[in-house]
């Protein structure tokens, strides 16, 4: 039945009631159903057909910053007193990706049916969350869906903005790491066996540490292919296992935690998170027991949604937020104290907002120092390395300098 009702894009050919010809594209369920809804807008339909899907599909992906982008330009258009419908039109006219162009339009289709804008984001739980659709129905009920759809804008485009500063933090480490495994690889497997010929001429014999070098150049040299599709396999195999196995993954989110330095990243993203959802929920007229459950899935981390859950059921016994956080000993002190400040002053939301910019803040100027740090790391890392490699290959040259 699901499938029967489904919306794919269509192609049509007509002329209006004025006898022009027209044609566009428009979603729908299917052909007969699209002539009703073109007659209905004055379109006498002479052509109707699916639109065709491109041979390549990959720039199809609608990523969360797309959908932040979309929320954002909505409440831009509800704002300035556009029509609901006639806003998803408007931005999904001046969208580039067509992915993200197909899902707008599907929801305003779904939208003019007379579905709630709300329930028409269910039906998209791929794209578009709990918390996500629960805040707009909020919006809804209530009157405010502009200034909701302008809140929730906000909190998107501030869960990006950290998400990718947590990326580049951890995309630059990995950076070096495959940088030196590819370096050393090539000149194992191209330049040491140039070196390896030479010796065989000298008759003597080579210092221990050119023997290793020139075994692990051999042993590269056989097997270069087994171990890059092991290496390509292990990796891929980690992530997928991280995927799907829940006490794999948590593993990792309690790892994360320990190492030096992006543990310290890690601790504060989450942090701000915390505030930044817990906030955003908060001052959207969310219960504290329904907006801490939403936060508890927002913390992106194991330890965290955990401790998230028991100070939710904390509060849920008549014990102060404040002091269920503090109990657990996992937050961080400021982030207590100025949610005890906001409970006392009536002011939750704002000082939550404050202490979601400031650990922002914070995640941002640790990353910017991270690399700075690892610029020189590189080059050292490739030094050692690179160097190494060199020291051994001319180690014999040197040797054979001295008896000469």
């Amino acid at each position: 039945m699901a499938n029967a009702t489904a919306s794919v894009a269509y192609i049509y050919k007509g002329v209006d009631s004025k006898g022009n010809k027209v044609e566009g594209e428009i979603n729908g369920s299917n052909p007969a159903l699209i002539k009703a809804q073109l007659r209905r807008q004055g379109i006498i339909a002479n052509k109707v057909q699916k639109k065709p899907k491109p041979l390549f599909s990959g720039g199809k992906k609608v990523k969360p910053g797309d959908i932040a982008l979309f929320t954002r330009q909505m409440a831009t258009m509800m704002k300035a007193g556009v029509p609901l419908v006639q806003s998803f039109e408007i931005v999904a006219d001046g969208l580039d990706n067509p992915g993200l162009k197909d899902l707008i339009l599907k929801i305003r289709d779904e939208v003019a049916s007379g579905t709630a804008f709300a329930d028409a984001l269910r039906k998209h739980p791929l794209y578009f969350d709990d918390l996500f659709c629960n805040l707009v129905a909020s919006g809804e009920q209530s009157g405010a869906l502009e200034t909701m759809l302008d809140r929730i804008a906000t909190y998107k485009e501030k869960t990006e903005s950290l998400k990718a500063k947590i990326k580049k933090a951890m995309t630059y480490p990995i950076a070096v790491i495959v940088v030196a495994i590819v370096v050393t690889a090539i000149l194992l497997v191209k330049v040491v066996p140039q070196f390896a010929q030479t010796f065989s001429s000298f008759g003597a014999d080579l210092p221990a540490f050119t023997l290793f070098v020139l075994s692990i150049s051999e042993w590269m040299q056989e097997n270069w292919f087994f171990a890059f599709l092991t290496l390509i396999v292990g990796i891929g195999g980690t992530l997928e296992v991280k995927k799907r196995n829940k006490n794999v993954a948590n593993f990792f989110d309690r790892l994360m935690l320990k190492l030096p330095i992006f543990g310290q990243i890690t601790y504060n993203s989450i942090a701000a998170r915390f505030a930044r959802t817990l906030s955003t929920t908060f001052a959207a007229g969310v219960p504290l027991i329904d907006a801490l459950k939403s936060v508890a899935g927002a913390t992106g981390n194991v330890v965290y949604e955990e401790a998230t859950l028991k100070v939710r059921d904390s509060v849920a016994t008549g014990i102060p937020l404040n002091s269920a956080m503090r109990a657990s000993g996992l937050y961080p002190v400021m982030l207590v104290q100025m949610t005890a400040i906001g409970e006392e002053s009536g002011a939750l939301d704002d000082m939550l907002g404050k202490a979601a910019d400031f650990y922002e803040e914070a995640v941002d100027n640790m990353v910017d120092n991270l690399t700075t740090l690892m610029e020189p790391m590189i080059m050292a890392v490739l030094g050692i390395l690179v160097g190494g490699l060199m020291i051994a290959m001319y180690l014999p040259i040197f040797q054979l300098g001295q008896v000469v």
